[in-house]
């Protein structure tokens, strides 16, 4: 096949709707996993996303031995998960790190041995773990809507607050700023993220979907306003070219994503001049 076949034939394939509803789920999801995961990293909750994701497949498993629509139980039951976790990093007295690998740990366990109870599934296991964009439906655009315009308007409206708990936890709470709080709702929000992500870039690849483009962002500027703007374009952006990747070289739309995230990564990586254009 010639390239100006394969333009043509890539060009009628972003005409039909569910690739509309694709381009427009990664933008969506893209975006917000872009602009929380600006602070995650700098919160040092890279990790924490990782189990979230993982963790994600116990409450998928909950939901197939319970004979549940498993995306109506991801949701509630990431939140839940999170808001646990979160409570235990900050009552123990055990590393983060190392609390976190025993979550992710048996929680991927617990949701392998649920699983063994209910036969082979075949509700679309793979495209869980794997991604699968095409499936985005209308409800997980709205939700998605939604959830980056809640996102904007906290993170906009507490912006110096963000910043001050991101930068400076013990600061903050001398200024009588109530950390436990905003640290809840930014995991809310964070798990909730995760969640809806799922669906699209997949259980395995979900934590690098959301930190790589704040990496990606850490590397371009040290201005912290531009440096979460500037991570959420670049969420939004490598979804669109992953999904373009996809389309032209019949590849996974999740994987292809996220090896777009890495690749804008290594090209900010290794042309620091990049930096000029956000300082």
């Amino acid at each position: 096949m010639s390239f100006s076949a394969e333009i043509a034939r890539v060009t009628d394939l972003f005409q039909l709707p569910f690739m509309h509803r694709a381009l427009i789920g990664g933008v969506l999801t893209g975006a917000t996993g872009g602009l929380l995961g600006s602070f995650a990293v700098l919160r040092q909750l890279s990790f924490f996303s990782d189990t979230l994701g993982h963790s994600a497949l116990l409450g998928i498993s909950l939901g197939v031995l319970f004979g549940v629509n498993p995306t109506l139980v991801l949701l509630p039951f990431a939140v839940v998960f999170a808001l646990g976790v979160s409570y235990l990093l900050e009552k123990t007295k055990i590393w983060t790190d190392a609390l976190l690998n025993i979550v992710y740990s048996s929680s991927l366990a617990s949701a392998i041995i649920l699983l063994s109870f209910v036969g082979q599934y075949k509700g679309g296991l793979n495209n869980l773990l794997f991604g699968d964009i095409l499936a985005i439906r209308p409800g997980d655009l709205l939700f998605s809507s939604v959830l980056l315009g809640v996102c904007i308007v906290f993170i906009g409206l507490t912006l110096r607050t963000q910043m001050l708990v991101t930068l400076h936890e013990e600061l903050a709470m001398a200024r009588g700023i109530s950390v436990s709080i905003h640290r809840m709702i930014f995991t809310t929000l964070l798990a909730l993220v995760v969640a809806i992500s799922i669906k699209a870039i997949g259980v395995l690849l979900i934590s690098a979907f959301v930190v790589t483009p704040a990496c990606t962002a850490q590397l371009m500027t040290g201005k912290f306003s531009h440096y979460i703007v500037i991570s959420a374009i670049i969420g939004a952006v490598s979804a669109v070219g992953g999904m373009v990747l996809s389309a032209f070289f019949d590849l996974p739309s999740g994987p292809s994503i996220v090896i777009t995230q890495l690749s804008l990564f290594f090209l900010a990586a290794s042309f620091p001049y990049l930096r000029k254009l956000a300082v």
